[in-house]
């Protein structure tokens, strides 16, 4: 399956829960399927801190092929035949303002001043996404979704859409998310803000104006990320406490461990998979971009306005849903959904839940899994298949 992505323009600026206003703006999306002619097929998708609209499928070179390890980050669940089956269903994947992949963000000219945003980009929230996202459905004529789905943020998103827009949401997939960040989840991130603003290259958020990148905060943030999206038990089996170079008899790598251990710079497996993440992922990513999501990720919590009573918050929801959680997910806890999922019981809500014993920590919600794909396909294939015929069978 070849995409294209699209850019989609919005000249009516953007008013933000900050306060501020976003001026005219564009918003990165891909799509995958068709869409059927009354326009009930259409599900929403809404990616996590360092994804993008590219959900599904693969880019294609010059002459028209598909390039190499291009596959969008959630191929395994979405195409031809998979769980969100695009035979059937209009898939829409869009980039979230203040990314930098594509749509909006700090990295593009504010045209107030010629320069990059950098710093001056306002502060976004989840509800801001959603309302972007409302008026992107807008201008494709879709008034009402059959589904949102999303995983970690992007289930944050999910629930805020039934909050937001309770009557343009037929069904919501939330998987390993949480109603709310836990205080152990803000102290990750504020730290690995801490790394990114105090690093010399980050020059009060305009390094791009400096013509630098802050690449040292950035592998820094990765790692203390990456480090909370795997379980003890998945690091234990790939790395455990090797050493790399590997113990052998090859005498250049016993010279080379003794080195090492003779400059205090032994190098576990695990510290050089994780070096390796930093500095794929400080290559990519924009720094601005990173302290912008953490923050949006910080700041939701649909209950603060209800006095911290979740039920409260959750009454607005009419869609049905179904949230799926990991048993070794530490970030995102399995408790964390069953807070989402009483408090929609409490309301009499539609809810079916899934609870996968996997062993792959928060990471899980990407990987195959072949009792998580087959809830999720179950839960299309029947309950928002069924609804979608019901809803066009009454007008």
């Amino acid at each position: 399956m070849i995409v294209t992505p699209q850019t989609f323009r919005f000249d009516q600026p953007l008013p933000l829960r900050s306060g501020a206003t976003l001026p005219a703006y564009e918003l990165k999306v891909e799509t995958y399927g068709k869409l059927n002619a009354d326009k009930s097929n259409a599900v929403l998708i809404c990616h996590a801190l360092n994804a993008s609209h590219h959900v599904a499928g693969y880019h294609a070179d010059e002459h028209g092929q598909p390039i190499a390890r291009s596959e969008g980050w959630w191929h395994n669940m979405i195409g031809p035949g998979k769980a969100v089956d695009t035979n059937r269903w209009f898939v829409i994947g869009v980039n979230n303002l203040g990314s930098c992949f594509g749509s909006t963000g700090p990295t593009h000219t504010n045209p107030a001043t010629g320069q990059p945003w950098g710093a001056d980009f306002p502060v976004v929230t989840v509800e801001d996404w959603v309302n972007a996202q409302a008026r992107l459905l807008d201008a494709l004529g879709i008034g009402q979704l059959a589904a949102v789905m999303g995983g970690s943020l992007g289930g944050m998103q999910t629930l805020s859409w039934t909050l937001q827009y309770p009557e343009r949401v037929r069904h919501a997939v939330v998987v390993a998310s949480a109603p709310n960040l836990t205080a152990e989840n803000i102290a990750f991130n504020e730290v690995a803000r801490r790394a990114i603003v105090t690093d010399p290259d980050f020059h009060g958020g305009h390094y791009l104006r400096e013509g630098t990148l802050p690449r040292r905060g950035l592998r820094i943030a990765r790692m203390i990320g990456h480090i909370t999206y795997l379980s003890d038990d998945v690091m234990n089996e790939k790395f455990g406490r090797s050493l790399r170079p590997a113990d052998g008899e090859d005498p250049a790598a016993v010279a080379e461990l003794a080195y090492r251990y003779s400059t205090q710079e032994v190098e576990f497996q695990i510290e050089s998979y994780l070096r390796y993440q930093g500095d794929k992922f400080s290559e990519y990513f924009d720094a601005n971009t990173y302290l912008l999501i953490t923050r949006a990720l910080d700041y939701f919590d649909p209950a603060r306005e209800y006095d911290g009573n979740l039920s409260a918050a959750l009454a607005r929801a009419t869609a049905k849903f179904l949230l799926v959680s990991f048993t070794t997910d530490w970030r995102f806890s399995p408790a964390r959904s069953r807070e989402i999922v009483k408090a929609l019981l409490d309301n009499g809500r539609d809810v079916s839940y899934a609870e996968i014993d996997a062993p792959h920590g928060h990471d899980a919600f990407l990987l195959d899994d072949a009792r998580y794909h087959a809830a999720v396909r179950s839960y299309f294939e029947q309950t928002v298949t069924r609804s979608v015929k019901m809803e066009v069978a009454h007008g």
